[in-house]
């Protein structure tokens, strides 16, 4: 313990060398996440830099370093932390060469329709955004898209701007949420009836022909099952990693686990799964209700050896604020849902930086 009426930044340094970060099993020093350290008299002020403005344990970092330093230093006075974010980017130099700007690409699946992937894909965006985060989103359903609808941009089409002599489709915004969806490009009334390298090729210009700008976090609505999308994907970026959302009957449980093979055959690492709809709370007597069965996401990732990033309850609040494009994390942010959808997305940033941290070596996506 130091005892001197006057404490200098090394031993605030030394004192914070036994914080550490839960994900990345390393001091908060060590990562180089302290910084601007200000000391006034008996008063000490620095910035916390964390790993995404997403993180769900910053509470307990805060708590800890706090405590590390009243214990550490004996004389000190007011603690004030200020908090800032640098999102770690995938290292990769195909990815950097497809997509520039863009830090992480995360693909967000599902073994089969109707387990409500979209709705989460979007509220994970959206949630991220509001976290702090540079957020992109791509529709990569090109038979259905549901994005227009979805982020209310229904009707609305993208300008287009020429960067270094090449045209570039922009992005629209919603809820500080950058958008591109083939639902932008064609009639909303008319069915998309294209083979599959048309779709695959479409998903491949909303990689290289929109102007993305620099991003923490792009996000892939991917449609349902396994086939050409998936692979375009997989072949033509190296994803940082995949979601895969399912509900807890035995059918839909049985279809994430072939999303799952399926990543692992790509070589794309897979941060967890989400159980949508995953039981029913009366809105007047709160009895709960469990539709589905109930458990089924949980124990698929138990036996898949993967994180289980949360679940979502049933409530028509978000099916109305899927079809009015207005989700339920930027309208209902305190209700139960709107709070089971920030926690998952929290989740996943936190996947994505212990991914991050912690690099393999992924092999390139050949197939004859």
């Amino acid at each position: 313990m130091f005892s001197k009426k006057e404490f200098s930044e090394k031993d605030v340094l030394a004192a914070l060398s036994a914080v550490m970060d839960p994900d990345l099993h390393r001091s908060v020093t060590s990562l180089g996440m302290i910084k601007d350290i200000e000391i006034k008299g008996k008063n000490l002020s620095f910035t916390f830099e964390l790993t995404t403005p997403a993180c769900p344990l910053k509470d307990t970092l805060e708590k800890d370093a706090r405590e590390k330093l009243k214990n550490a230093i004996h004389e000190i006075g007011t603690i004030t932390i200020n908090w800032t974010s640098r999102v770690i980017g995938q290292q990769d130099a195909r990815k950097d060469a497809v997509m520039p700007g863009v830090k992480n690409t995360i693909a967000v699946a599902s073994g089969k329709g109707g387990v409500g992937k979209s709705t989460v894909a979007v509220n994970i965006a959206v949630a991220l955004a509001r976290d702090g985060a540079r957020v992109g989103f791509i529709d990569a359903d090109i038979y259905g898209p549901s994005a227009p609808l979805m982020f209310g941009l229904t009707g609305k089409q993208p300008a287009t701007i020429s960067i270094n002599g090449s045209k570039k489709l922009v992005p629209l915004d919603a809820f500080g949420v950058k958008v591109m969806s083939i639902g932008f490009l064609v009639d909303p009334n008319t069915a998309v009836v294209w083979r599959g390298p048309m779709a695959s090729g479409a998903l491949k210009q909303f990689m290289t022909d929109v102007a993305w700008g620099d991003l923490d976090y792009l996000i892939f609505d991917l449609p349902p099952g396994t086939g050409d999308i998936q692979l375009t994907l997989a072949q033509t970026i190296p994803l940082t990693g995949a979601i895969i959302v399912t509900t807890p009957q035995d059918i839909s449980l049985a279809d994430a686990r072939k999303g799952y093979r399926m990543f692992e055959n790509l070589h794309v690492p897979v941060f967890g799964i989400v159980e949508n709809m995953s039981y029913f709370l009366c809105p007047d007597c709160g009895h709960r209700s469990e539709i589905f069965n109930y458990g089924g996401g949980k124990k698929a990732a138990a036996e898949l050896g993967v994180p289980f990033l949360g679940e979502i309850p049933i409530d028509v609040q978000v099916r109305i604020g899927s079809d009015e494009g207005m989700p339920v994390v930027a309208s209902q942010t305190e209700s139960a849902h709107g709070a089971a959808f920030i926690s998952i997305a929290r989740n996943v940033a936190q996947q994505v930086s212990i991914r991050n941290a912690n690099p393999d070596s992924t092999p390139e996506i050949i197939m004859d």
